[in-house]
């Protein structure tokens, strides 16, 4: 398992009590109040730490390679689930992945950004960064669901939308302003969870919602603290200052009115347990499928537009 800078001394704590337990082992030797002060050593060293992380140390485990994709979720959260290919104009952009599931008998579209966890599947997936026809199989599944009154769930980990020429090519800023818009206008309950990385507009493409959720160590920003040390700083070595002025974690984020609320994850991250961080996104989003079910169509789309509406701070002279 991929074991972050930060982590190291837990790692190190944990490799003597291995030590340990082998001594005791090949020597008969009784050391297990030795190996039991160890292992409470690192319980509250590992909780202390994950309880205060800095920015900078959150951004590692929401980029961790062993972290749960959408498929992941999707096995873990919801049953029946059929894949709906294709933007309808002859594209199929992988690293956008959706169509109808249930999750507890409830019918809903679900809809992602996808990644791999090894070098072929990020090719595939083009390291979860969609193109514009990407977006525009988003769009279309939306509508679909938008048609046939099902919920929508979308479950986001981007590092940004592809900056590359075939995107731009084929309208990759147009392709993420029409889903903006289109999803302002959507009358069923839309359900939106940062899983990991929410990067840009890219992010933002499937985020218009009325419920925002972020994992406890996903970060949501509108530019990556490496992107934003370089145009600042001029130096991305300066991403762990960004990272800070930038204000990208749940909480930070909360207090700003900008999601709704913070998903725990088991402690180290959601790579530790898939089990538990996908039972506490689902029951996330069956309580805010009971809620906003209770809101028609036109009081869906005002309440999301209002959400929207009071985000960021002015100032008059």
């Amino acid at each position: 398992m991929t074991v972050l800078d930060f982590e190291k001394p837990i790692t190190e704590i944990h490799e003597k009590i291995e030590e340990l337990k082998k001594i005791s082992m090949e020597s008969g030797m009784d050391l297990s109040k030795e190996i039991e002060t160890f292992e409470q050593q690192a319980d509250d060293y590992k909780k202390e730490l994950y309880e205060n992380l800095k920015p900078c140390q959150k951004l590692q485990i929401a980029r961790h390679p062993e972290r749960p994709n959408f498929i992941d979720y999707v096995n873990h959260i919801c049953e029946d689930f059929i894949e709906l290919h294709g933007d309808h104009t002859g594209m199929d952009d992988r690293a956008i992945i959706g169509g109808l599931a249930k999750i507890d008998g409830r019918p809903v579209m679900i809809i992602g950004t996808m990644k791999g966890k090894s070098t072929k599947e990020n090719l595939e997936y083009n390291f979860g960064m969609p193109q514009p026809q990407g977006y525009r199989k988003a769009l279309r599944l939306f509508k679909h669901a938008d048609k046939f009154n099902i919920p929508i769930v979308t479950l986001i980990d981007t590092p940004g939308a592809y900056p590359g020429i075939s995107a731009e090519e084929t309208n990759q800023g147009g392709a993420i302003a029409v889903n903006l818009r289109d999803m302002a206008k959507l009358k069923v309950p839309v359900i939106a969870i940062v899983t990991g990385e929410g990067c840009s507009g890219g992010a933002l493409g499937l985020a218009v919602a009325n419920k925002v959720f972020l994992l406890e160590h996903a970060y949501y920003t509108v530019i990556s603290p490496e992107g934003c040390a370089s145009i600042l700083w001029r130096d991305a070595a300066k991403a762990a200052t960004a990272a800070e002025a930038l204000k990208i974690t749940a909480k930070d984020l909360m207090k700003f009115d900008i999601i709704d609320g913070e998903i725990k994850e088991p402690v180290g991250g959601a790579h530790k347990d898939y089990d538990l961080v996908s039972e506490n996104m689902k029951k996330i989003i069956l309580d805010s499928l009971d809620e906003l079910s209770k809101l028609s169509g036109d009081e869906l789309k005002s309440q999301r537009y209002d959400k929207f509406r009071k985000m960021g701070a002015f100032l008059e002279n």
